[in-house]
């Protein structure tokens, strides 16, 4: 092996090594009885004047359940969008330990970049899984490294903010670069998870388990959480129960944009596209207990 190639594989020994400590003893879900989980969920009716907000709940069976981490990565090349994945990772990995606690299944899909855990017991754990077919075809469109499952016009109107530009918000553009090569630290990647960006391989994973139930989280909506193969579109086509938790999640949107909103505003109008075309939200509480997140620049009331 060359050298160059036996650091990376040490380097991610010790850094799933580091993970694995840090997960054991916290998280004994796959030796205890599963528990229940109740989602407070939120969706939408219609869009303007008499569009409303509607809620309810749904009680999941924790071991029926999995949490997908979508493109989470180390970095991005846009500025203003690594500081705010940095500042949502920690809580974010305060949900995922919470989470497996309960018995829910936790698949990490850093998209483009799940090679670097090659070799590791949850990328193997993906690659191995039994296969099975899909109730429907699988989207076989190509974007950004992976399948891509673009909008349906018969279900999906277009979205409320146009992203055209990519949608950074820096004041500055930042040059478009890939900037991404492994996903965040601070989301522990624990020996029961799996490791996958690939629409068969996660549809493997959920049906060797019996998962009807995903609860999707990461970045970014308007792109990534709502296209890639594992994301909210894919799952809801192959007849998952799929909820988003919309504070654990952002936009890709520049405020200078239409509907030249600021970026939070613009990224709940995502969040409010997604509950009215595809899935209910819920908070992070639900899981933690704890107050929701909220990003130190939203300033809004």
């Amino acid at each position: 092996m060359p050298p160059t190639q036996l650091r990376t594989s040490i380097k991610i020994l010790l850094l799933l090594c580091a993970g694995n400590l840090s997960c054991a003893g916290k998280h004994q879900a796959l030796d205890t009885p599963h528990k229940s989980i109740t989602l407070n969920t939120r969706w939408r009716s219609d869009t303007g004047p008499e569009a409303a907000h509607h809620s309810g709940t749904v009680e999941w069976a924790a071991g029926e359940t999995a949490i997908i981490v979508c493109d989470m990565w180390d970095d991005h090349w846009c500025k203003g969008a690594a500081e705010r994945v940095t500042e949502l990772a920690g809580p974010m990995n305060r949900l995922l330990n919470r989470a497996r606690e309960r018995g829910v299944f936790v698949i990490h899909a850093p998209s483009s970049v799940v090679a670097f855990y090659a070799g590791t017991g949850q990328r193997r754990r993906a690659r191995e899984a039994a296969f099975s077919p899909t109730p429907v075809p699988l989207s076989t469109a190509e974007r950004w490294g992976t399948s891509w499952c673009w909008p349906d016009p018969d279900r999906e109107p277009g979205l409320p903010i146009d992203d055209s530009d990519m949608g950074c918000d820096c004041a500055t553009k930042c040059e478009i670069r890939e900037a991404w090569t492994r996903q965040n630290e601070q989301i522990e990647i624990c020996p029961q998870d799996a490791i996958s960006h690939d629409g068969q391989e996660t549809w493997n994973l959920l049906a060797e388990r019996g998962i009807d139930n995903v609860i999707l989280v990461g970045v970014h909506l308007n792109m990534c959480v709502l296209g890639r193969p594992f994301g909210i579109r894919q799952m809801v086509h192959l007849g998952k129960n799929v909820v988003l938790l919309r504070d654990m999640t952002d936009s890709m949107y520049d405020h200078r944009m239409r509907p030249f909103v600021d970026h939070f505003a613009g990224h709940e109008l995502v969040i409010e596209h997604v509950e009215e075309n595809w899935c209910p939200s819920a908070l992070s509480t639900d899981l933690t207990g704890e107050a929701p997140f909220r990003f130190a620049a939203d300033g809004r009331e």
